[in-house]
Order: C-alpha cells, then structure tokens, then sequence
C-alpha cells in the first residue's frame, strides 16, 4: 500500500505533472503565472480543489453512481461537484483575502472548468483508485500543479529582464519558455519507483 502511495505521489508531481506532461490545465497555468504570490495562491487554491473533488467524488461514484447504474452520468457529475468547491474557494478568498482574490481575478472561476482537475477525477475512476489512493492523487497532482506553475512563474520574472529578439514580445516568450521548462520535466519520464 505504501509502496502504491510513493509510486502514485511521484508519478503526479514530476512524471505525470498534468501541466508539463498530461498539458492539461494550461489556462490558469499561463494566466496567473506572471507573479510568483499569485501563482503560489492558484496552485494552493487547485491542491485544495483537487484533494477534495477527488474525495467527494470517488464517494459520490462508489455509493451511488455505480451501484444505481448512472455511471454515464459521471463526467456531469463531477463537474458539478467541483464547481460546488471552487464556488466555495472564491467566497473564502473573497472573505479572507480580497488581494489574492482580486490577484487571481477570472482565472480562479475557471478552476471550474481546468482540465487538470476534472483529469484528476476521471483518472482516480479510470485507474480504479481507492479512497486513500483517489485523495492522495488528487493531492499530489495538485502539488504538481503548484509546482509547475510557481517554476513558471519565477522564470517569467526573470525573463522580463532578458534579452531576446522583439519578435517574441509578450505571448511568445512565454510559450518558448513554457517549452523549455517542460523539456526540463521530461528528464523524469524514464524513472521508476522500486
């Protein structure tokens, strides 16, 4: 079990990253990844997404979903579920952290509709995860997240300064360097987990 913990934890946070590896959830990944705070508060507020949806969701497919036959219903399902969560993010950032919710701007509704963390749901039913493997990869891919767009966003900082040709002004030099540090990430797709 724990050997399945350590293999699933790794997988989600460097070999399987779902921005670098999987591209899913590109959107606020390229959006809120100007500052390092802002992205820090988005890839917080996405592992906190992340780990409950998969928990609800791996409850909700288990002990009705599937036992009642509505197993086509899942994807509908889970979005709903993740839209109940993330409603419930915006409201506590509103309340408690008005600059990070003013930070983080259209990007935080959107988690709503981020690939990654719809991904995680559909892969905790598709690779047939239990509960404690569902949570615990769903947690882990948010780390992940984090991870890959707080490093984003300390080399979009930094490539401000550089120096490169005007062609690539704005948009461009974000997706070369986005390019670059996903090659980066690659080097972990070789390893294994004893």
């Amino acid at each position: 079990m724990l050997f399945n913990i350590i293999s699933i934890s790794l997988g989600a946070i460097l070999i399987n990253n779902f921005i670098f590896s999987q591209f899913l959830g590109c959107c606020p990944f390229l959006g809120c990844s100007n500052k390092t705070d802002t992205a820090f508060g988005m890839g917080v507020a996405v592992i906190f997404v992340m780990g409950m949806a998969s928990a609800i969701c791996w409850l909700i497919d288990t002990y009705i979903l599937v036992p009642l036959g509505l197993a086509f219903l899942e994807t509908l399902a889970f979005i709903l579920i993740i839209a109940a969560l993330v409603q419930l993010v915006e409201m506590f950032l509103k309340k408690s952290v008005p600059s990070l919710y003013s930070a983080l701007g259209i990007y935080l509704p959107l988690i709503t509709t981020n690939c990654a963390v719809l991904g995680v749901v559909l892969l905790n039913v598709q690779n047939h995860y239990n509960f404690i493997e569902s949570v615990v990869y769903g947690i882990t891919g948010g780390i992940g997240f984090l991870l890959a767009i707080v490093l984003f966003a300390s080399v979009r900082e930094r490539v401000q300064f550089a120096d490169y040709p005007e062609c690539f002004e704005g948009f461009p030099i974000c997706l070369v360097s986005a390019a670059l540090v996903a090659l980066a990430f690659m080097g972990f797709s070789g390893m294994q987990v004893f």
